[in-house]
């Protein structure tokens, strides 16, 4: 048993050595011995190639705006681990975590005595986050991002009263399939029995999977660009401001603070949530909750803005669709500038296309590696690199430095790739930016 918060995470990141182990039978194990805390929650499932903590925060500050109380589970962690179990956006104490380590660990040694085998580091968060929203600190709603996939998912033991799609892109093929189809196959295995599903899927092929679920589940359908839409669109030096048509009604100048086309598609999901949330389970947000929670909705590294003057943006491109939305937008508010790029990211992407994206956007790029277990090596990332004013550096810190202090007025500094190096990277960033 732990009795300091630094044993409780050195305990549970312990775990990460196992990997991922897909399957739903450790979980409902585990909810069985913690009495079905599942089964008290009022919650709603967000799946997803991109886009799942966005559209999950545009809800949470709607919610919040119109005075319900709002859990969340999200991954990975940008700043502190507590992140990923909040309560109406902050994170839960150190003695919680302590808490419901405790409540797990006896579970995982009972676990790992089974022909189950122990629980991964993400069960374990999953089984936390259900233990403290579930006994410890009921809530009027909880939001549940899903880790990986969907169908067997640990997250995937949840009885939501709505399930919510974004996209579908080509990561973690490994694991979820090779082509868009099986991948929405995999991510369409959160539809439940007559829960209303939401998505943003485009690929002809991916839609027809949801589809078919959703039929198939007796699951109404709410499908971005069939049963609701955006109109009006147009970026601001800030943001997006955009109109949405709905079954319900046509909602006009509705203004988001996170800048990129994307980001209307994922609040345009959340406010589609808010009106079926709204008809059908008696919740009472009103209009005025819902424009102001999507204008103050923020996530961080989400082509954020560290600094204007030098002008540096991070952004959690850690996939191709990710890097493909990434350069569209820099193309479209920074043509103007040259662009400087310092990329990292995990061994297990596709990295040929989307180092070859940013070759494309990139005046000069800089490759570097971090300390985590799949982090790709700069000298690697370097290699498939065919940009002709390409680096790689050993040292992140070092790369950071040089291209701040080089940095020109004409120039922009883009860090990007795995949103595990940004979590480290962002603290490390701003104290150099203010030297």
């Amino acid at each position: 048993m732990f009795n300091t918060y630094e044993e409780a995470v050195t305990w549970i990141h312990s775990r990460l050595r196992l990997g991922v182990k897909p399957g739903l039978k450790r979980m409902e194990w585990m909810m069985e011995k913690l009495g079905h805390p599942e089964r008290r929650m009022k919650s709603i499932h967000i799946g997803g190639t991109n886009g799942k903590g966005s559209t999950l925060t545009y809800l949470r500050h709607i919610l919040q705006e119109s005075g319900c109380s709002a859990g969340t589970f999200t991954s990975p962690y940008f700043e502190q681990f507590n992140e990923r179990i909040a309560l109406n956006g902050v994170p839960i104490q150190d003695e919680d975590i302590v808490r419901l380590a405790n409540d797990i660990y006896p579970l995982s040694v009972e676990l790992e005595a089974t022909d189950l085998g122990g629980p991964t580091e993400f069960e374990i968060i999953t089984a936390m986050a259900m233990q403290y929203f579930g006994h410890v600190q009921p809530v009027d709603i909880v939001l549940f991002e899903v880790g990986l996939g969907g169908r067997f998912d640990s997250t995937n033991i949840i009885f939501p009263i709505l399930s919510i799609i974004t996209n579908i892109g080509l990561d973690h093929t490994g694991i979820l399939g090779s082509t868009h189809a099986e991948i929405a196959f995999e991510k369409a295995g959160i539809i439940k029995p007559g829960t209303s599903i939401i998505t943003a899927v485009k690929q002809e092929e991916a839609k027809k999977v949801i589809e078919n679920k959703a039929l198939e589940m007796k699951a109404p359908l709410y499908s971005l660009g069939s049963q609701f839409s955006i109109e009006g669109h147009h970026s601001t030096t800030i943001g997006e401001i955009f109109s949405q048509v709905t079954p319900f009604r046509k909602w006009s100048h509705l203004e988001i603070s996170m800048a990129g086309s994307h980001q209307t598609e994922n609040a345009s999901l959340a406010l589609m949530a808010v009106e079926l949330l709204n008809k059908y389970y008696s919740f009472l947000i009103e209009d005025e909750h819902i424009y102001s929670g999507l204008k103050k909705a923020y996530w961080p590294g989400r082509f954020e803005t560290i600094s204007m003057d030098p002008l540096i943006i991070i952004d959690g491109a850690h996939n191709e669709e990710g890097i493909t939305a990434l350069v569209n937008e820099l193309n479209k508010r920074y043509s103007e500038k040259k662009i400087r790029i310092i990329f990292t990211a995990l061994s297990d992407k596709k990295l040929d296309k989307m180092i070859l994206n940013l070759d494309a956007a990139a005046d000069k790029i800089t490759f570097v590696s971090f300390d985590f277990p799949r982090a790709a090596s700069a000298e690697s990332l370097f290699s498939i690199s065919q940009n002709e004013n390409k680096h790689y550096a050993t040292n992140w810190k070092a790369a950071i430095d040089e291209e701040i202090h080089s940095l020109r007025s004409d120039e922009v500094l883009v860090i990007t790739g795995s949103l595990y190096f940004l979590s480290e990277a962002k603290p490390y960033l701003s104290e150099a930016v203010n030297r």
